[in-house]
Formats: C-alpha cells, structure tokens, sequence
C-alpha cells in the first residue's frame, strides 16, 4: 500500500483481523526492535520467530532439556539475542542467528516474565519475575542471581540469598510483584502488592525513589512507552494509569543522586517519596466505568500515542485503545476465546493477540485509499460534468510551464554515501542490528520420509512399470490412459492372424471386388444416360433457337 494514497485523518490504529498464524499452542509473543521479526513461545517449549513481513517461519529454537510451556520471550536491543522462560523454572538464552543456545539456568520459582536488559548491545543480564518471589537481576556470565527489594523496610546492603523469597508455613503467601528496566537499562522500576513503585538502582540493590499509586492497589503490570518517556501501571483495582518520566534521558543515577542530597530535611520513607515525586508525575487514568473489567497485557503503540488493553473476562477476545488524552476510540472484537496475551508492532498500527486456543491473530487498519493523491489537481465527483479545455492544454510548452523556474540544480552532487538516521532507531548503531533471518527449509519428519519411502517402492514394483522397462518405454507414458490404449493397439498389430481369419479376410475381399465392378458398370450406364440426354436436349435447344 503506497502511503501517499492513505488517507491521512484516520487514525493509525487496527481495525479489523487481518490473518491469524499458527503453530501448535501459542502462549506469548514479542516484537525484535524493529518489528521485522515476531517470537512466539509454545506450550510445548519450542520457540517459532516469523517473518513478519513474508509471514514464513523463520527459524525455530528447541531445547531438548525443556518441554515445558513457554512463558515469556524477549529481545535483546538489536535482536542477536532472545530470553525464553519457561513453566520449568529455567531462563534460556539463545542466539537467532546461529539458533544455538547460549547459556541455561533454573531458578527456585517459575519466571512469569523475563526481559533483557536493553541498554546493553550483547546481553547477559536479565530482570526475572517469578511466581512466588522477589524480582530478580540474573546475569548468565557469573551464574550470579541477585534478589531486588519490593518495598523499603526490606532494603539489602548486601545480595539477597534464595531463602529471603521463601515464605513461612504459616505467613501469608507472597504476592507476586511487577517489574521493567527503564529505556537505558540502568535502573529498575518495581510494582508491589502494597500500591507503590519502587525505583531500584539493581547493581547497589538500593531503593532511590518511591512513587504512590492512588488506591494502594497491587501493581500487576509495569511497562516503559519504546520512548522511555512514560511508564504504564496495571493494578487491581482495574485502572491503567499513565505516568510521565521526569527523569532525564541519561546521566539518571546521577540525577537522583542530586535529588537525593538537595531533599535534607525529612528521612526516611518520606524522602524516598519527595524523590520519587520528582521523578514520576500521573498523567491519565484508563477503566471501563461500565463493566469494571481487569485488563490484560496493557502496552504502548510504537510510538507512544496510543495505549491497548486486552479484556481479561473469560469467553471474549476484545482489545480497547486509547489515545493518550484519555478518550476511548475503538473496541476491537475478536473471536469467542480468551486473550492471554498482545503486543502492539513497533513501527506500523498492527497489534498481535493470542487466544486461548493458541491462535495468533493479526489485527490491521483497514485503510480507504486517498485517489487524489495521485496529482494535486485531481478530484472526486459525484456526477459527470462538462470538461472545458484550456487553449494551451495539449501544446508541447503549454505557457503555464513557461513560467515556471526549475529550483533544482541539476549541477550540484548527489551525496551518496551519508545515511540519514532512522526515524524508528534509538540506538548508535555502533552493532549491525539483525532484521531479517533467511528463510530455513524445515526437515521432514520420519513418519513423512517413511510414507515417501513406501510409494516410491510401490510404483517401481507395480507390473506396468516392469513392462515398460522390458519394452524400453518410460513408465509415465504406459500408466496415462491415452499412453494404455497406444500399448494396446501396437500389441495388436504384431499379433500373427490365424487360417481361419485370413480365408474370412480372402472371402471379404472377393465380394468387396465384385460388388466394386457391378457399382462401376451402373455408374458408367448411367453416366452414358445423362450424357446421351445432353446431348438430345443440347440439339433440341438449337433447333428451337433456329425458328
């Protein structure tokens, strides 16, 4: 679709389903930073990446060690690298390219999410949120797992051991808490049970700033806008709220040391919230007043104008946006089945939902076509007109194109060789970033290469190609129904006649010669008739002419 001819009032969000893909059952999927490729995670523990653009399967990551539902998938920032979690407790690391695994790991709790850190070009550092544990910073290189604080009274100088996220038999059970780097990767921002976010500088283990969430209702969901300039909160109380980041773009530890020293006068909890309303200010509130649902997977669009949610009610798959002044401006209705999980592409309005059933569904604009785009002075009419010419319209130089000067130089030169940066790329590019994987021809299995096996022997072993070979003649022609009846006509032929059928043939031929010389002597009297008629009526013609 050429963008010129879109029409540019229409919002740039999805609209319709446009396919949907499968591959056995689907549980989660994830964007690389450009939204070239799509990872999606089985509940069989493989882990397929699309080509988004051909909609092929690109290449496909089996560990053998792990069978297990997959339940997270994440990239790395130029998509050399992809984090899988698994429903066994173990984070695995893999490389796209080569498709071979990096490094493993199993943690005491099972990983709900996992993300890479994405400050960092070749990661081996990852942010682990386990079902029943503190938030975790888990680096693959030293086999080091370091757990994070959920709220201040719990702060450690130290690393935590494994031990601190188990709970006593008789205390109440743990809350899982929510958890997300920040665009630059150098802190971490944690949602806990209590309503609070905590921002956390992970390589101290130190909390920096506190922020409250109005409610004190538990954090389920924590997500950054591609921007980094505002953080998503789902809670429990079932309301997306919208914060803005006040916080610079880089230099940020530094820049809450400096908040940190300027707040003297109150300690404590207190200072840590003085910090943090420096830090991060609500900015909207989004909830469906009418039917109180709780959301699912709520995210960003690409470029942080738009915010999605997935209805989290059993039996629908319905995706509300929002654009980010608050107003609701499309209800997307998909199948009856469960949603479990969305992402938003990182570049154009399309959105990936995954069902219950394990289908993803692929939702795109619908886009009406803009035909005057093609030149300035075309228009639309709603019924024939009369055309007037102008009188220097079809002249080689009208003299309206008289007027008009050139602004191009056609003299200067064309720079070649400058590349203007990508509107959509955050990064240096000091690393080739990986878009596109070539395409890989999957093996067939040996139920498929044992049928193959089976007709091949059949067809060699059949009579008719036995025959062929004997006659010389190639087997495709004998078994066409054309080339059978050639075979039997040419067998025919070469079969030697009996007595019996040469004496019939004999009597054939006599009566046939002899019913030739009576049909020969009838049409000569005949013809003799005629001709003798003629030649009468010819005389009598002349003789009346005569007279």
């Amino acid at each position: 679709m050429n963008a010129p001819i879109i029409d540019p009032l229409q919002g740039d969000f999805p609209e319709v389903i446009e396919e949907y893909l499968e591959h056995g059952v689907i549980k989660c999927v994830a964007f690389n930073h450009r939204g070239s490729l799509l990872a999606a995670g089985c509940a069989d523990g493989r882990c397929v990446i699309w080509d988004f653009e051909t909609r092929g399967i690109a290449k496909e990551l089996r560990d053998d060690a792990s069978t297990a539902a997959i339940t997270s998938v994440s990239w790395s920032k130029y998509g050399h690298r992809l984090l899988v979690s698994a429903a066994d407790k173990s984070l695995t690391l893999w490389d796209v390219s080569l498709g071979q695994k990096i490094a493993r790991t199993t943690l005491q709790q099972t990983p709900l999410h996992a993300r890479l850190n994405p400050g960092l070009s070749s990661p081996s550092l990852c942010l682990a949120c386990p079902l029943s544990s503190a938030p975790m910073i888990v680096d693959f290189e030293i086999g080091c797992t370091t757990l994070l604080p959920v709220c201040v009274p719990e702060m450690p100088d130290v690393l935590a051991t494994p031990q601190r996220s188990k709970c006593a038999e008789s205390g109440p059970p743990f809350s899982p808490a929510a958890a997300c780097f920040n665009k630059c990767g150098d802190l971490v921002y944690v949602g806990n049970a209590k309503g609070e976010i905590l921002i956390v500088d992970y390589k101290s283990v130190r909390v920096l700033a506190l922020v409250g969430v109005s409610g004190g209702s538990a954090v389920k969901n924590i997500v950054f806008s591609r921007n980094g300039q505002y953080l998503l909160t789902n809670s429990h109380d079932r309301i997306i709220r919208i914060y803005e980041n006040l916080l610079p773009a880089k230099n940020v530890l530094g820049s809450l040391e400096d908040m940190g020293q300027d707040v003297d006068e109150v300690d404590g909890v207190e200072k840590l919230k003085t910090v943090g309303s420096k830090c991060l200010t609500l900015f909207r509130e989004f909830q469906d007043l009418v039917t109180k649902m709780h959301w699912k997977a709520p995210c960003f669009s690409g470029d942080g104008e738009w915010v999605v949610g997935g209805s989290a009610c059993k039996g629908e798959h319905k995706i509300y946006i929002w654009d980010r002044a608050g107003h609701l401006v499309k209800i997307l209705e998909g199948p009856k089945e469960a949603l479990i999980d969305l992402a938003w592409h990182p570049v154009h309005p399309i959105i990936v939902s995954v069902s219950l059933t394990g289908l993803v569904y692929i939702w795109a604009k619908d886009y009406t076509e803009n035909w005057s785009a093609f030149a300035p002075d075309f228009k639309e009419l709603e019924e024939n007109e009369e055309y007037v010419e102008r009188e220097d319209e079809f002249d080689l130089m009208p003299e309206t194109g008289k007027a008009k000067v050139s602004s191009v130089n056609e003299d200067e030169e064309v720079d070649i060789e400058t590349v203007e940066k990508d509107a959509f790329s955050d990064s240096d590019m000091s690393v080739e970033e990986l878009r596109y994987l070539p395409a890989e021809p999957i093996p067939d299995t040996n139920e498929e290469q044992e049928e193959l096996k089976l007709i091949e022997a059949r067809i060699s072993a059949s009579p008719a190609s036995e025959e062929a070979a004997q006659n010389g003649h190639v087997a495709n022609h004998v078994s066409s129904p054309q080339g059978e009846e050639i075979g039997e006509t040419r067998g025919k032929r070469k079969r030697k006649p009996s007595e019996k059928a040469m004496e019939l043939q004999a009597e054939k031929a006599k009566s046939s010669k002899a019913s030739g010389r009576t049909v020969r002597e009838k049409s000569r009297a005949v013809g003799d008739h005629e001709i003798d008629e003629s030649v009468n009526g010819d005389d009598d013609d002349d003789v009346d002419a005569y007279y």
